[in-house]
């Protein structure tokens, strides 16, 4: 699913007052990690989860992984924290049309 313009800027907005849901740690993106962010973004649909890793490349390798392992779509990044959207099963965001 590939997000229009209009509808990353809708939930830009969503996300403004939002704070970050997960933190990584020490330990890095483990596979607990990605089940926290599985689970949150099936409960809350909109999340951001704050990178606190100080190399940016490896930062955008992290970022990268947690998009593709819980198949959200990275809204957008912001320094070291990713917005991320993946509607539920029960859509509680409705999204403006493209």
């Amino acid at each position: 699913m590939a997000l229009t313009n209009k509808q990353k800027q809708f939930l830009k907005q969503q996300a403004h007052s939002l704070k970050p849901v997960v933190l990584l740690g020490a330990n890095g993106l483990t596979e607990g990690v990605i089940a926290e962010i599985d689970g949150a973004l099936e409960h809350h649909e909109l999340i951001k989860v704050k990178v606190p890793e100080e190399d940016r490349e490896l930062r955008k390798q992290i970022m990268q992984t947690i998009v593709r392992e819980t198949q959200a779509e990275e809204v957008q990044v912001i320094g070291k924290v990713q917005i991320l959207y993946r509607p539920a099963q029960e859509p509680s965001l409705k999204l403006p049309r493209g």
